[in-house]
Parts: structure tokens; sequence; C-alpha cells
């Protein structure tokens, strides 16, 4: 938990930095950051961000997201300053951090990873990335649909539009299978045979997932 919140702390940090200047930095690997603002779907060809309903996701609303990846198991040496030093534990795992502005104000969206880069259609970024692949699909089944074995990032926005989330998965996306956010018009549902659904596309983010 405390690597999480090192982490959490880390993302955040650069999310604020994100969203008060237009250019950041390119960070090093293992991390991705995406600062775009939304673009009609129209323009999916270059746009960074799309919206596909500008009454939730306006186009003056922009996008933050941030993974950090940690490739493996094992002891790693580290330094507390002068000659003190010690090891800690390692976890192979991703972490997924989302921030957004201007949209909608004081409502619920489900947001997910997704297998495909954003297009003019709702439907172009393809299903749920699932780290276990669901043999039926749509996937609908809890087994596979639930945040353990996919990305959620379901967040409400206050009443200024701004909304936040993060998702921390033990494992890492297969490369080039994990290509956008995708951002629903509803809460993601948990039930069996409805399980990772939340409505209509409204909004979609290409992110070049490590």
């Amino acid at each position: 938990m405390s690597l999480v919140k090192a982490v959490t702390a880390a993302v955040a940090m650069g999310a604020s930095m994100a969203m008060a200047t237009p250019a950041v930095a390119a960070p090093p690997h293992p991390f991705v950051f995406v600062h775009d603002g939304f673009q009609p779907a129209s323009q999916a060809k270059t746009a960074g961000a799309v919206t596909y309903d500008k009454s939730l996701v306006p186009t003056s609303a922009s996008v933050f997201v941030a993974e950090a990846r940690l490739g493996g198991k094992g002891m790693e040496k580290y330094h507390e300053g002068g000659e003190g030093h010690g090891h800690h534990w390692m976890h192979k795992g991703t972490f997924v951090f989302i921030s957004v502005r201007g949209l909608a104000a004081d409502h619920h969206f489900g947001v997910h990873v997704h297998t495909k880069p954003c297009g003019t259609k709702p439907d172009s970024s393809g299903p749920h990335y699932q780290n276990t692949k669901d043999p039926k699909q749509p996937s609908t089944n809890p087994k596979y649909a639930n945040p353990h074995n996919e990305v959620w990032l379901d967040l409400t926005t206050k009443s200024n539009g701004k909304g936040w989330a993060k998702s921390w998965v033990k494992w890492n996306f297969r490369s080039g299978e994990a290509r956008s956010v995708v951002i629903h018009k509803h809460a993601t549902d948990t039930t069996s045979g409805k399980a990772g659904q939340a409505g209509a596309r409204v909004a979609c983010v290409n992110v070049p997932f490590k």
C-alpha cells in the first residue's frame, strides 16, 4: 500500500504540473504521461483525445493520464541518506492515474482502458483490455470483467467539472494491446450479465501504454 501511495503522490504532482502548463517534458521509462484537450470526433485521425458527447465532455475540457509500470518482483537496494541503506520488495504491477477538468459537473463516469486507438466512431476503441481474456465477447462475466482483471478508473466530477481516479493492478499490459482510455456515460456495472458495462462511450483518449 505504501508503494501505491508513493506512486500516487508522484503522478498527482505530475498531473498538477501538466494541468498548469500546456507543455510537459517527457518522463523517462517506465512512465507514460498524456495531457490533451478534447477535439470533435471528426478529428480523430490527428487528435489525441476526442469527444462523442459534447454535453458531457465539451471541447473545452482536458484530460491527463499517467502510467507507472513495475516490471518484476525481487529485492531492490535503497539508500536513506548518508551511509544508511536497506532493501525492499519491488512487485510487478501497473499503476494508472487519470485527471479531468471541464467535464459535466457532479456526474459519475465509467472509465476503462481499451484495446484499440480512438476513432471517429465510439466503438473504434475496441473492447476493454483484460489481463486474462474472456473467451466470450463482449465480456459481461464478472469473473473477467472486474477491476482486478481490467483497469477501471470510474470517477465523479465536482461542481467545477474536475475529477480524478487511480487503479493498481498486479500485472503489466501486453505490448501494443492497450491503446486508449474510454470515458463512459454511467458508472461501471458489476452484476452478472452486465459486468463492465457503463453506457455509451462519451469520450476517448489515445494512450501509448507500455
